[in-house]
Parts: C-alpha cells; structure tokens; sequence
C-alpha cells in the first residue's frame, strides 16, 4: 500500500495586474490549495516604489497586495528568477521578497546578492524532503546577481552563427552554449541540495519566448547536466508559449509551461483600468495594427481582439498545469491537466469531454516532435501521464 504520498502542482509564468486579481483564480483555486505543495513562476514585481530601468513594455510591476492573492490561491513556492526582476530597480525587488515573505510565500532565484539568489527552498510533507531551485538564462544586462549586488541566479548562454548554406544571404546555424561559470554553479547547488532532500524540482526562466515550438540549444546542455547532478523534474518558463517535453535519464523536461495567468492588455478600456488600479502610468498594454497583430522588439504576433487582458500569441491560449505525485521520497508519476485562457484571462482546467483537451496534447505532440523529442503520453481521465519509465 502506498504511503507518504505528495502532490506537487506547478505552474507557468504568473502575473495578474488587475484590480480584483483573486478572479484569475476562480477556475484553478481548488486544484492549487488541495495539492500538498503549488509551485510557480512570478512574472511581476510587487511594489509601489522603484524606477523603471528595462521595460520591453510588458510593465512588470504590480500592487504589493498581490502576495496575499497568490498566498490565499495556495502558492507555497515562487521563482523570481525572471527577466523582469530588477525592471524597477532593487528597492522594488526588495520589496517583492519582503512582502512574499510576510505572506509565507518562500521566493527562489532572486535576491539581495548572489548567495541569495541562489539560496534553495525546502519543504517537508508526509516524511518527505522536497527542495526547489532557480535559475534565470535570459537575463538582461546588469540583472545577474553578484557577491554584493542583487539580481537573479544566472545559467546564462553564449550564442554563436554559422553560415549552413555556401548561398549568400541564407540563415545561419544558431549555436548556444552555457557559460561554464553559471553552469558550475548550477551544478554545485543541486548537488549540495540533493544531500538534504528527496525530491529536487528544479525551475529554468529560459528558451526563446513567443516562439512555437523552438527549444535553443544551450537549453538542453543546461537541463541535461542539472539532471545529471541530481534534479529530478526541470520546470521551464518564460516562453510565454507551450513548449515540448522531453524525458532524459527517466526525468521529465519542461521547457515551457506557457501562462497561468498573465495580465498585458490591448490599449483601451481594459488596459487604462489596469494602470489606474496599479496607480502608474500605462505600461502594461500593447497596441494591434490593423491585422490585429503585436510587435514587441525583434517579435511580432497574431492576438486574438476577444482577448481584451491578455495580448499574447493565439497559440498561448493554450497551456498546462503540471501533477507530480511523489511517493516515499521518489517520483512515480508526472502528468499535465490541458488548460485553455478564457476571454477574461482565466486558466481553464479542459475535462476529457472537452474537444480542447485533445487539442491541447496534441499541439504538445506537434511541439514534440517538430523538436526531435520521442517522448510518449497516455491518457488517464482529465490528465496525460508523461511515459517516463
């Protein structure tokens, strides 16, 4: 008979702006607080202070207020290790630890300095040690943490051209690698943390975002060799986009999980209500042309106009919410529940019944393999197990 048994949720990129953010939650809220331990990636600095410094015009800065939601949705864990986590300077990330803090909300992947940053998050349930892990690859100028200056754990990459075609003109062979310095590091932390715990989760705020379907090659040096020294699942963010699965070694790679719930509207109503609840000016909207399209720095996408909050890819509709039972300190089962944004910028849990939950798995086996990854899924009622063994 089966004993101290976990369940683990994990969950994509998470940053709601909206006044009455506790609504994001409605759909999702019984899955997140009946798991043992809820894992996800916060996107948004929670703040009233601090200087904007990298925008992207995505405003990455949210009311302090939206601890006590994330806490009252039944987060235990967060990364910080995001791209957008010095966008308003260190008084603003300071900020953000504090007030998670207060909310019993343990933050991973930023900090005050480097050993901060660093710095593991341990749970124990039913007898079972489960520590967690972060780490940022897309890391602007600057946002690295040092030995006395704040920012996030960095596994950045080098990135590399080759001409692939004798023709002039042709696109090149992208080649990325793994500073070997962060990789060290990487490595040093999961081995220390691997001593203490039975289950190490490890989280990567990595890839290429808005992109279908492309996984940059620094992405499975850096997995591969975190499973190597010990990580038992990587959880990948940032794409803003689903992304395939790969199984290493019998562990399950996540490159992207896509958005829980992330707030960027199109400019008008939505997005003035938005800037007002936050009591800044309006950064956190987009603008479409007339093909209802989006372009963000080197990045342009279709939206969907029915989709007022949440200016992403259509394909971003689409996402995942991760299960991980573990049982007596090892993991033996991994599956993801289908989830599709509603038009209010909701995750919507899909039942079997639901044509979308086909859709979703078999986007993901399109992503798959367009990837070179093999890697097989079952069905089981609601879920899809991830074949591991």
């Amino acid at each position: 008979m089966e004993k101290n048994i976990v369940n683990l949720v994990a969950v994509g990129d998470v940053g709601p702006k909206r006044e009455n953010a506790d609504e994001v939650f409605d759909l999702t809220r019984s899955i997140l607080r009946k798991a043992d331990i809820t894992f996800g990636q916060l996107e948004s600095n929670l703040s009233t202070r601090g200087t904007p410094q990298v925008s992207m015009g995505l405003g990455s800065i949210a009311h302090p207020r939206m601890a006590k939601v994330f806490a009252n949705a039944g987060f235990d864990v967060m990364s910080f290790a995001s791209n957008h986590s010095l966008d308003w300077s260190e008084e603003a990330l300071f900020d953000t630890l504090d007030v998670m803090k207060e909310n019993n909300i343990q933050v991973i992947g930023a900090g005050r300095n480097l050993d901060e940053a660093r710095k593991p998050a341990i749970i124990q349930r039913e007898n079972t040690t489960i520590g967690f892990l972060a780490y940022c690859s897309v890391v602007p100028k600057g946002f690295d943490a040092g030995k006395n200056k704040s920012g996030v754990a960095p596994v950045r990459a080098f990135t590399s051209y080759e001409q692939a075609d004798w023709q002039p003109g042709t696109p090149p062979r992208i080649h990325t690698k793994v500073f070997p310095e962060d990789l060290n590091n990487m490595v040093e932390d999961i081995k220390a943390l691997k001593s203490q715990v039975d289950v190490l989760v490890l989280s990567m705020h990595w890839g290429v975002h808005f992109v279908p379907s492309m996984i940059a090659q620094y992405q499975f040096e850096a997995g591969h060799a975190a499973i190597d020294a010990g990580a038992d699942i990587i959880i990948g963010t940032h794409a803003h986009i689903l992304k395939g699965i790969e199984v290493y070694k019998g562990k399950a790679i996540f490159f992207s999980l896509c958005n829980f719930n992330m707030d960027l509207p199109i400019t008008g109503p939505v997005a003035d209500a938005m800037a007002k609840s936050q009591g800044r000016p309006a950064m956190t909207s987009v603008t479409l042309d007339g093909q209802n399209r989006c372009q963000i720095g080197h990045y342009s996408w279709e939206v969907d106009p029915e989709y007022p909050s949440y200016a992403f890819p259509v394909d971003s509709q689409k996402s995942i919410l991760v299960r991980c039972k573990i049982v007596d300190g090892s993991i033996r089962r991994i599956s993801f529940q289908p989830l599709w944004m509603t038009k209010a910028g909701q995750p919507e849990p899909l039942s079997a019944s639901d044509p979308r939950n086909e859709d979703v798995l078999g986007y993901i086996k399109y992503l798959c393999q367009d990837q070179g990854l093999d890697t097989t899924f079952v069905r089981d009622g609601d879920e899809i197990v991830v074949q591991t063994g």
